[in-house]
């Protein structure tokens, strides 16, 4: 039975269309040729659905026109690369008309002339429209939905799904980069997706998608050679006249102008040699931020991704090499130092994977992990944090990983492993001071658990046995000693030896931190 087109399904759809552009991306990033054969445009899609997502989710109660006009907002702040902006502008074009509607569905006519201003608007935004490309596919949608009569929503999207697939198999006889490369438009694969969730959000089932053959490999010298250097991207706070000014300025710079947006914030995209230049031109217009400027270089070795990786911060060269083994990039840092985020975002890129977990292992470090991780979201990359706060969660969250699940799944078991394990460590005091469990002297044991100084003793080995005896109380199944070169001889296996001697159901795994480790880290399983 058709749904109507609510807030409701205006939400379903954003999730229908990320799914869409999730399942479909690698495929669309491999046929991406025009205007530049850099293989992100299925990412760049996904990316800016996500965000159009995010602004949606993020809306609770609303009604359809502030549901759709959130989509579309969320759009604009997110859009990344020639198609991400385009899909933006498509996205308010057809919020511009839907936010008018009156009661709390709109109809299959009012679809129709949204579909219709949509492909309008983004022609407008395109300084010279090219047809063969994601602008064409948009224009076919709409024409598609002419005359609807009294057709229902569902039998709207239909049709503007079905006018869309069609001029999507024509785009290679259209554009000389897609017929050398043997490929349809990259971006106007992408629309169709969206539009395809459109459908399946208001009637309930999922077009049938065409059987495509093999990815092909794109003819990348003929396609990318003597286009500018440079790609830049930001979002601009100005007014009207100062963007036309703009757009002016930017098309004498470069190609590929594509200026979305309206009611005082814009989204910039330009191909540009002096990137410098075009950013300046924005600081004339307004106030441009979030500005991302990325080279094209053809002659660079294409590196194959790997599907997920995982990136730890580890304190110590022992711990570094045992998550080394089981496939994780780490980054190893030295006792009171921190990494910047800029570190972790370059271990990040250096993973070469499409999704990335990042353990962080610290709890000072868990902004800059943040930042870090928002970096690299901006260059396609899906990462999922894990707020581990030691090293103990962070080996016990590797433990469970397993790269042939689903990323989410992945994500999820290696969260609940790590909130599962608590963390300790001992530690020798260097002055004297007042802690949670009192005052203490220089060169006293301290013993800390979940990040707070529980035990203050005077032997290391004691103060050992009081801080497992503690952790151990609310059960366990499993300790883990991390030692470090410099903690006093005997001192691992003293501690096993009381472990198998105290708890018989309790197992003990001993690892070895290496030099520039902490004294002891404990991790109760």
């Amino acid at each position: 039975m058709p749904h109507p087109l609510d807030s409701a399904a205006v939400r379903l759809w954003c999730s229908l269309a990320l799914e869409a552009l999730g399942r479909e991306r690698e495929d669309i990033d491999a046929i991406n040729v025009y205007p530049v054969a850099d293989g992100d445009t299925g990412t760049n899609l996904y990316l800016t659905a996500e965000s159009a997502r995010e602004a949606v989710e993020a809306l609770a109660g609303a009604g359809v026109g502030e549901t759709v006009r959130a989509m579309a907002h969320g759009a604009l702040l997110g859009a990344r690369g020639n198609s991400g902006t385009i899909l933006a502008q498509l996205l308010r074009g057809m919020a511009g008309v839907l936010a008018a509607a009156e009661g709390a569905e709109c109809s299959g006519e009012l679809l129709a002339r949204g579909l219709a201003e949509a492909a309008s608007e983004a022609r407008r935004a395109v300084a010279h429209p090219v047809e063969g490309t994601i602008l064409t596919v948009a224009s076919a949608a709409a024409r598609a939905c002419e005359d609807v009569g009294g057709a229902d929503a569902a039998t709207v999207a239909r049709r503007a799904y079905e006018g869309a697939r069609v001029a999507l198999e024509a785009t290679p006889g259209q554009l000389g980069a897609l017929e050398r490369a043997g490929v349809v438009d990259a971006g106007g694969r992408g629309l169709v997706a969206v539009l395809g969730a459109l459908v399946e959000a208001l009637s309930g089932a999922a077009p049938a998608r065409p059987v495509r053959a093999a990815r092909p490999v794109p003819v990348v010298e003929e396609c990318a050679a003597g286009g500018p250097a440079f790609e830049v991207i930001y979002l601009l706070e100005a007014e009207d006249a100062a963007v036309d000014r703009l757009r002016e300025r930017l098309d004498g710079l470069g190609d590929s102008l594509v200026v979305v947006g309206g009611d005082g914030l814009w989204n910039v995209h330009v191909h540009v040699d002096d990137a410098g230049a075009a950013v300046e031109a924005g600081v004339e217009a307004g106030r441009p931020y979030r500005i991302r400027i990325t080279h094209f270089d053809g002659a660079a070795p294409v590196v194959e991704r790997v599907q997920r990786a995982v990136v730890a911060v580890l304190p110590g060269e022992g711990l570094a090499a045992l998550c080394e083994a089981a496939g994780a990039t780490t980054v190893l840092v030295k006792a009171g130092e921190s990494p910047a985020s800029g570190e972790l975002a370059e271990a990040i890129s250096r993973a070469h994977a499409h999704e990335v977990v990042l353990l962080p292992n610290a709890v000072e470090l868990r902004h800059t992990a943040a930042a870090a991780a928002e970096q690299v979201r901006g260059e396609g990359v899906r990462v999922a944090l894990i707020p581990t706060r030691s090293a103990v969660q962070g080996l016990a969250a590797l433990a469970v990983h397993e790269p042939e699940r689903r990323f989410d799944e992945d994500v999820v078991a290696m969260t609940a492993a790590a909130g599962a394990t608590r963390y300790g460590e001992l530690a020798l005091a260097e002055r004297q001071s007042f802690t949670s469990a009192g005052v203490c002297q220089a060169g006293d044991a301290l013993g800390l658990i979940d990040g707070d100084v529980a035990v203050i003793g005077q032997d290391v080995a004691g103060t050992a046995r009081e801080v497992v005896d503690r952790m151990l109380s609310g059960g366990g199944e499993l300790v883990t000693l991390v030692v470090a070169d410099d903690a006093p001889e005997g001192l691992a296996d003293g501690l096993q030896a009381y472990v198998r001697g105290t708890r018989l159901a309790v197992d003990t795994v001993v690892y070895a931190g290496g030099p520039q480790a902490p004294l002891l880290l404990i991790g109760v399983e």
